[in-house]
């Protein structure tokens, strides 16, 4: 198995319609209410409203999202990625 190494991993939020993620690793799933980031640190969940990607640089780790921000939040690195995408639907829908 290859080792990753580790980048520093930051979330910024500026003025709740902007985010920039740093250390991410790939972009599970997203659209205009959620995205879905495997970063260094562990899966990212970020919920909301006209979500969209502004800036993606997998290169360097770095992603930037515009619209309005409800929830970010870490879901558990040893769930399988089918049922972290139902955990994080399940969430909205609750």
């Amino acid at each position: 198995m290859e080792e990753r190494r580790q980048r520093p991993h930051e979330i910024v939020c500026k003025n709740r319609n902007m985010l920039e993620v740093s250390g991410v690793v790939g972009v599970e799933s997203f659209d205009s209410e959620e995205f879905l980031l495997e970063t260094d640190c562990g899966y990212l969940g970020i919920r909301g409203r006209e979500l969209h990607i502004k800036n993606l640089d997998l290169m360097s780790g770095m992603v930037v999202i515009e619209g309005q921000f409800d929830d970010i939040s870490y879901l558990d690195a040893n769930t399988p990625p089918s049922e972290r995408q139902k955990n994080l639907l399940g969430r909205l829908f609750k």
